[in-house]
């Protein structure tokens, strides 16, 4: 029998009467403890793969439903991004003729961006947008903010195209020995973004504030990280401020080591004598290590977090 046919064929159940049949004996939900239960939920999780894989497409589905041009929507918001930022930035503010290949550069950084944003955004309103099953159903409810992942992860994969296309129409490919830290940094900002993701679906089912603080946050994020201006601006603005070792902090900021990887890995203009200042050289894979461990901790955090929340999220809905 299917995942989906287990949580939908049978009986439904309601939040806070999670299920655990063991022959004829069924244990009510109980409180999940901090230090217990975590890989015991990895393994539920596991076990209705293929419900998330349905989840997933659903999530797809939904999104460009009755949509005649389809996937193509998720090409326009980073298109559109390109456009506005390449003009006001790269031609009236001069920026184009200083950075090489400036679209590319742009598009690189708002490809990362737009991955994580797609991450939050999605997984904090998840639980909310699937009130109904959550209320009649019993399946592990990470399964949710998951599924967001996942269709967003199909969405950078066909961005990813017109970076493609972008190589094709300038003539000018990556450098093939930092391709490496383009998976380095993926896996970095998908652990990242799933943990916050965690804690913010919770979060939001018990205070709605909170998708409305996100947008602002991730707003406020977003310019504090270097995509539509280099890095070098940040150093140097601080260096001559006499705060120096601002810039240090500047760089505990995740998304700008992630964003920071992907420029190096993907910018083409970077490789030239002329992008070399712009061409950050720090030690970004093993940054990338340091804030993956990181992150796996805080995934760990952001689940236990959830599963002692998930039992009253029927209530609260």
């Amino acid at each position: 029998m299917s995942g989906l046919e287990q949580a939908l064929g049978a009986d439904a159940a309601p939040e806070d009467q999670r299920r655990h049949v063991t022959g004829e004996m069924t244990r009510v939900f109980s409180q999940a403890r901090w230090f217990h239960g975590f890989w015991a939920d990895v393994r539920e999780v596991v076990q209705y793969r293929e419900l998330l894989g349905n989840l997933v497409r659903k999530e797809l589905k939904v999104k460009y439903k009755d949509s005649f041009l389809g996937f193509f929507w998720t090409l326009v918001r980073p298109l559109l991004q390109l456009l506005v930022y390449s003009v006001a930035i790269g031609f009236f503010l001069g920026s184009g003729k200083v950075i090489p290949e400036f679209g590319v550069y742009l598009f690189t950084g708002l490809l990362a961006w737009s991955l994580f944003t797609d991450i939050i955004g999605g997984s904090t309103g998840s639980i909310i947008s699937n009130a109904g099953l959550v209320k009649k159903v019993y399946m592990p409810r990470e399964l949710f903010p998951l599924s967001v992942v996942g269709a967003s992860s199909v969405n950078f994969a066909v961005q990813l195209v017109v970076l493609l296309g972008a190589y094709v129409v300038t003539g000018s490919w990556p450098a093939p020995s930092n391709l490496l830290l383009v998976p380095l940094a993926l896996i970095t900002l998908i652990l990242f973004a799933t943990a916050l993701g965690l804690m913010l679906a919770a979060a939001n089912v018990f205070l709605r504030d909170v998708q409305y603080l996100v947008e602002v946050g991730l707003l406020l994020w977003f310019w504090m990280t270097p995509i539509v201006y280099d890095w070098t601006k940040v150093q140097s603005t601080l260096t001559d401020a006499g705060v120096p070792w601002l810039f240090d902090v500047y760089m505990l900021n995740p998304m700008a080591n992630v964003v920071l990887a992907f420029q190096r890995a993907l910018w083409p203009g970077g490789l030239t004598e002329q992008g070399a200042p712009f061409y950050y050289d720090g030690p970004l894979a093993l940054r990338l290590v340091i804030i993956s461990a990181v992150s796996l901790l805080l995934l760990w955090f952001a689940q236990r977090v959830f599963a002692r929340a998930q039992g009253n999220f029927a209530q609260e809905l």
